[in-house]
């Protein structure tokens, strides 16, 4: 998948792009037969909410799981970092499935991704960005992502590590910064039908509420970083961030079509 011109602008601009329906039903029914067994799993991949057995991540999955192991390397997902962030040789700093279970899943707080991964990761540059798939339909009910249109452009904003609010502890920004930069470019909060994507800039601010539907809004989050920008600091676990700098190979865009096939047979 190529991005067009403007929607480079608009990423350049807003800090984000929203494409619905990227992948087809029939792919997503492939995807979310495995989440099921994957959040099931008791490993320290798989984050609960806090004070609660419901899933709110599952980490690494694309080492564990064939299916995700091949969606990691799909080209709809590859070809758009390689455009925006001038290079081929893209490694994957993390991957995840996060639940937003239904009734019980909780709010992230307000943050940019990139001000974890210089804090933690001593990422040199924010020459990373997440490709957001939507595994089932994103609301203005089920606590869809918010962000801060154009708040990218002020690069990372100081940040404080918040270990309370929710079970996985994150450097968030403040009420007043927040507020500021709300009054600037005020709030989105990009919804759509599961087969969509959101790629959104490493330094956008961004949050999303409680999920108090019984509709669980399942996202797959590929965190890309180019491999001459790779991390130099390495306190947190492999699963979280990423030791292997290899670059990604991309596979056919067919990729997912074997494991369809056995979904189909089992039914």
């Amino acid at each position: 998948m190529k991005l067009s011109d403007s929607q480079i602008e608009a990423f350049d601009r807003d800090g984000y792009i929203f494409i619905p329906n990227v992948f087809s039903a029939t792919e997503i029914a492939t995807l979310t037969a495995e989440l099921p067994g994957a959040f099931a799993q008791v490993r320290d991949e798989v984050v609960r909410e806090k004070g609660s057995t419901a899933p709110r991540s599952a980490f690494h999955l694309q080492t564990w799981n064939p299916v995700y192991g091949a969606l990691s390397r799909h080209p709809r997902l590859l070809g758009p970092g390689a455009q925006l962030l001038g290079s081929d040789r893209l490694y994957m700093h993390q991957f995840k499935v996060n639940a937003k279970a239904a009734f019980d899943g909780a709010v992230w707080q307000w943050h940019q991704d990139y001000a974890t991964w210089k804090a933690d990761d001593d990422m040199p540059e924010p020459n990373a960005f997440n490709i957001a798939l939507f595994l089932a339909e994103a609301n203005e009910f089920n606590g869809p992502l918010m962000f801060i249109p154009g708040s990218h452009k002020r690069g990372a904003i100081e940040s404080s590590w918040d270990t309370t609010t929710t079970s996985y502890p994150l450097w968030t920004i403040d009420n007043d910064t927040v507020t500021k930069l709300v009054e600037r470019g005020g709030i989105v909060a990009p919804k759509g039908p599961a087969g969509s994507i959101l790629i959104f800039h490493s330094c956008l601010v961004h949050a999303s509420g409680s999920n108090l539907t019984p509709w669980s809004r399942w996202i797959v989050y590929l965190s890309l970083n180019r491999c001459d920008n790779a991390i130099r600091r390495f306190k947190r676990p492999d699963w979280i961030a990423a030791r292997d700098f290899a670059p990604l190979e991309p596979l056919g865009d067919d990729c997912l079509a074997p494991f369809a096939a056995a979904v189909r047979a089992a039914e």
